[in-house]
């Protein structure tokens, strides 16, 4: 299952820990990713607050934290390549993992047939 936000994210969610990182509408606005900056593991992060920064050559962006959690693991592959960013952001693009204080946010993200719809 995947979920989006309106901010542009995308989450998956194995178990208690979920995966986050920028859509494909995202980084195709954004174009050429250049830079990235990850939270730091550990930080306990509330909905909507800022957890890291995507750099292009056009724009920078911050990245939102999608629901309540803990940071447990950030992707030092997208840190050192961050064109990982654009070529696979559904996928190896992701940018961190956080352990879910409140699995009931999930249910508020879009589906993606309401975040298409959203982002067309």
């Amino acid at each position: 299952m995947i979920k989006y936000t309106e901010d542009h994210e995308w989450i998956t969610v194995e178990g208690d820990i979920a995966t986050v990182g920028i859509t494909e509408h995202a980084q195709d606005a954004l174009g050429d990713v250049v830079f990235v900056e990850l939270p730091e593991v550990g930080a306990t992060l509330a909905p909507k607050a800022v957890a890291g920064v995507v750099e292009s050559v056009k724009a920078a962006a911050d990245v939102y934290m999608p629901v309540s959690g803990k940071i447990v693991e950030v992707n030092e592959a997208l840190r050192a390549d961050p064109s990982l960013a654009n070529s696979d952001p559904m996928g190896a693009g992701w940018f961190f993992k956080v352990a879910l204080s409140q699995p009931a946010e999930i249910d508020a993200l879009m589906d993606e047939a309401a975040y298409k719809n959203f982002s067309s």
